[in-house]
């Protein structure tokens, strides 16, 4: 991260510019506002300001075919009594307009008098990205020119690449916060993504290869060395599974791969650790805190602090400042990620977890940049202690129930292990499994923890939010894989 960013106090002088000034919305209009949201009987409520654009670009056949540019802006009110939350949003700044939605959010109390409260300012103690608007880092037709780099660069690889498609999106927003306190926090958010997919074709068989990152950053991070790497990533793995044969079935010894395969924590055991899953006592490990829910060797975290990464936040979408939080530390169970209300239902404190897709959105607990930390154990050392078994490298989709940890994913690049050596690549491997019965049986930790390089988003009660997943390379016994063989 550029150490010339611009600090909390200019960002809140930029984003005030932005979303307040030009509608002639001072402090005392965010008071009136406040003071309807929390009127008599109302026990916590926020007004939350958005503005955003978004563009994408899509490259196929060696041509630019889609491209789309959209901004919105709007304000979202919300009340709350006990476990009962009022939403209701303007995407009008006209004030006549925003006390009517403040006014019908605070509805659920039965009746009551406006509040005023003083606004004073709360803030993250520095940035963790720029504020720098990645759109206008470069101009259209550098846009352009990226992505036919891109095509180029995958085609020349190997004369097997028969389609590549290559697509850009960037993202900017503002959001100010105002609380049932008073207190007013501030942000502006940039994101940049880098997708490839590329098909091989050899003796009438295709197979796919995908890459790609991003972040919170600029598109000036997609330099040539960063093309070169997507491209081979992507057109290796479309060459492996061109030679790869039908995985094995069966119960089995699984080496995780470092990076993605992180998703596999996110979505079998991440979630399991949100605040409300385990309030409404529907989360496998619910009423399980200080109780040893994983191996000894396993220490998981999240943490919205990293510069630059997908899933980072200044501040969540209540205002509170991110953190770095120990949710299972030496294999317990200490911590799990809060939002406001749930905080307060289960008598703790947010954990700076709360997260909306946009202003029309309610807030719920969710996780930002979710991983497992490095233990002491070599890749090639890990690989070399398994007799038999299956490498999964890399990941594709898959699917999870939250009340019991079961999962299925399937592995986008895998091999055979025998004898402690990686030989033959196979495809069609399912891992299936349970979150809490995976992490018990997790007998090795690598030193090499990684995040995915950018791509990760997470859907939950419908909103989709950015994230970042990751672990180190890691053993797991008896996990089952579901394969043709």
């Amino acid at each position: 991260m550029n150490n010339n960013s611009p600090n909390m106090q200019n960002l809140d002088e930029i984003v005030r510019s932005t979303l307040l000034d030009p509608y002639g919305i001072d402090d005392s209009g965010l008071q009136r506002m406040l003071g309807q949201v929390v009127s008599k009987g109302i026990e916590m409520g926020d007004i939350y300001f958005q503005s955003a654009e978004a563009e994408s670009w899509t490259l196929e056949d060696g041509q630019v075919k889609k491209s789309s540019y959209s901004s919105r802006q709007g304000v979202g009110f919300r009340s709350i009594i006990g476990e009962q939350t009022g939403l209701a949003y303007s995407e009008s700044f006209d004030k006549e307009s925003l006390m009517k939605a403040a006014k019908a959010a605070s509805s659920i109390a039965k009746a009551g008098k406006s509040k005023t409260l003083p606004v004073s300012k709360q803030s993250a103690e520095r940035p963790y990205y720029l504020a720098d608007n990645p759109i206008l880092s470069i101009d259209d037709q550098a846009k352009i020119d990226l992505l036919n780099r891109l095509d180029e660069k995958a085609r020349s690889m190997d004369h097997r690449v028969k389609e590549v498609i290559a697509s850009l999106a960037g993202g900017h927003g503002s959001i100010l916060i105002i609380n049932q306190d008073g207190k007013l926090a501030t942000d502006i958010r940039p994101m940049v993504r880098l997708s490839l997919s590329v098909i091989a074709e050899d003796k009438g068989r295709l197979e796919r290869g995908t890459s790609g990152g991003g972040g919170r950053m600029s598109y000036e991070f997609f330099d040539d060395d960063q093309l070169c790497k997507y491209a081979k990533e992507a057109v290796d793995q479309a060459l492996i599974n061109l030679d790869a044969d039908e995985a094995p079935a069966g119960e089995m010894t699984v080496v995780l791969g470092s990076g993605w395969p992180g998703v596999l924590i996110h979505e079998a055991i991440g979630h399991g650790l949100e605040g409300d899953f385990n309030r409404k006592k529907t989360s496998a490990f619910s009423g399980l805190m200080g109780e040893m829910v994983a191996s000894p060797m396993c220490t998981i975290v999240d943490d919205g602090t990293i510069p630059d990464a997908r899933g980072s936040l200044n501040i969540d979408d209540e205002g509170n400042p991110t953190e770095r939080t120990v949710l299972i530390e030496n294999g317990k169970l200490c911590n799990y990620m809060q939002d406001n209300l749930n905080a307060k239902l289960m008598n703790t404190t947010s954990t700076g977890n709360g997260r909306r897709e946009s202003y029309s959105s309610q807030t719920i607990p969710r996780m930002t940049n979710t991983f497992m930390l490095a233990g002491e154990h070599d890749q090639g050392e890990i690989i070399e202690s398994v007799d038999k078994g299956l490498y999964a490298k890399n990941f594709g989709g898959g699917q999870v129930d939250i009340t019991s940890g079961k999962f299925v994913f399937s592995a986008s690049e895998a091999y055979l292990i025998e004898k402690g050596k990686l030989t033959k690549p196979v495809k069609g491997a399912m891992l299936i499994g349970d979150g809490p019965s995976a992490l018990h049986q997790v007998s090795m930790v690598g030193n090499d923890l990684a995040l995915d390089p950018g791509v990760g988003s997470c859907g939950k009660d419908g909103q989709t939010v950015p994230v970042n997943v990751g672990q180190p390379t890691m053993r797991i016994e008896k996990l089952t894989v579901g394969g043709t063989t």
